[in-house]
């Protein structure tokens, strides 16, 4: 039995994990080895890492390198961290295949660390393009250390094989987070309220802003925009998930604390709402707003709309449903405008999500299953014929 070693270090990560990580663990030619990381083990995001061991997984290595400070020296400095921590966890797992999904930092370490170790790497969500962070380099050099690639769109697939991939080894699966919409009992409109403890408004909107961290000190001017545009609005709950381990993210989560506390019964904020939790609310929310990638992946498929705010996403594929705007006031109020519009609402039932229709977990499973993980090191550069 080979031994498939899967990596999370995010909330929202572990979300679209959490089907392939159940198909994995009841496999009979599988055994499950599970890592977690970063912000799962700190306190200051709500040790999520609990939430995972409540679902019933077994937890095979903790692996710490969240510095409690979002510096861009402290994000160097985890980075180190998860380097030396990764290196024991695979000289001790030694597992056959290593699983990681999308972009960040934790990620990268990972993936440098297996590569230095000869583990074969897996890799879910390349060929995306989001030109405002530096998430951007990240995947794509995890995309030259990965030897299996699972991408969201066709169009991911064409770039992950620009990148040099060989077309036999990357494979279009859609989106993860779509299967979470079509497997997870999401709550009942009650069930929801009571699990927040926030009743909702005549309008509603899920917020989640994170920082661009290509940009310099930008964190705390932007985001005042959108709190001072969401302002204006008028029987409307607001209803944020608070921002990462990024550049700035500790700002954007003071900001929104003080926020909330200034606006009582019209404001709610979480850490970490929860797979569960979140898709339950984009039941019942008008949009969702920010610059979450969950807005391009995930609120499609609910026929909701999305008001995309600044660079982070910039080049990601995208349906109908989403509205760019700048970021200051008056373009973040115009966007609310056209969110809000008769025509931009009677348009939304007809959207349909670029990123798949689900079932990726099988998907997956059943491409590794097919290849031969010996031997998988020896990799050529793809050339495509101009």
């Amino acid at each position: 039995m080979k031994k498939i070693c899967v990596i999370t270090g995010t909330r929202a990560e572990y979300g679209l994990l959490y089907w392939l990580l159940r198909e994995v663990e009841s496999s009979i030619d599988f055994i499950l080895q599970l890592v977690v990381t970063g912000m799962h083990l700190s306190s200051e995001f709500d040790l999520t890492y609990r939430q995972i061991e409540e679902d019933g997984f077994n937890i095979d290595r903790k692996v710490e390198m969240l510095i409690s400070n979002d510096s861009n020296s402290a994000l160097t400095k985890s980075m180190g961290m998860g380097l030396i921590g990764f290196a024991d966890c695979f000289a001790e797992l030694k597992p056959n295949l290593l699983i990681i999904l999308g972009d960040r930092f934790e990620m990268f370490s990972a993936a440098a660390a297996a590569t230095v170790a000869k583990i074969p790497i897996a890799h879910i969500h390349g060929g995306e393009t989001t030109e405002g962070a530096f998430d951007e380099a990240f995947r794509h050099s995890i995309t030259k250390m990965a030897h299996l690639h699972f991408t969201t769109t066709e169009i991911y697939r064409k770039r992950v094989i620009q990148l040099g991939e060989s077309p036999s080894k990357v494979y279009n699966v859609g989106a993860p987070g779509i299967e979470n919409i079509k497997k997870l009992p999401l709550f009942s409109l009650e069930e929801f309220e009571k699990s927040i403890e926030f009743k909702l408004k005549k309008r509603n909107l899920l917020i989640t802003y994170h920082p661009v961290t290509l940009e310099v000190s930008t964190a705390e001017e932007q985001f005042r925009n959108v709190l001072l545009a969401l302002d204006t609005l008028d029987e409307t709950g607001l209803i944020f998930t608070k921002a990462n381990a990024d550049s700035g993210g500790r700002v954007i989560n003071k900001m929104i604390d003080d926020y909330v506390a200034r606006n009582h019964g019209k404001a709610v904020a979480f850490a970490s709402m929860g797979q569960l939790r979140y898709l339950s609310a984009m039941q019942y929310v008008d949009a969702v707003v920010g610059n979450s990638s969950s807005g391009l992946l995930e609120a499609p498929s609910f026929h909701i709309g999305t008001l995309n705010i600044g660079d982070r996403q910039r080049g990601r594929v995208r349906a109908d449903s989403v509205i760019d705007c700048g970021y200051s006031e008056q373009a973040i109020l115009d966007g609310l405008q056209k969110l809000y519009s008769e025509n931009f609402q009677s348009a939304l039932k007809h959207v349909k999500n670029p990123h798949g229709d689900g079932d990726v977990a099988s998907k997956i499973l059943t491409k590794i299953r097919e290849r031969s993980l010996e031997g998988m090191l020896k990799k050529t550069f793809h050339d495509i014929q101009w």
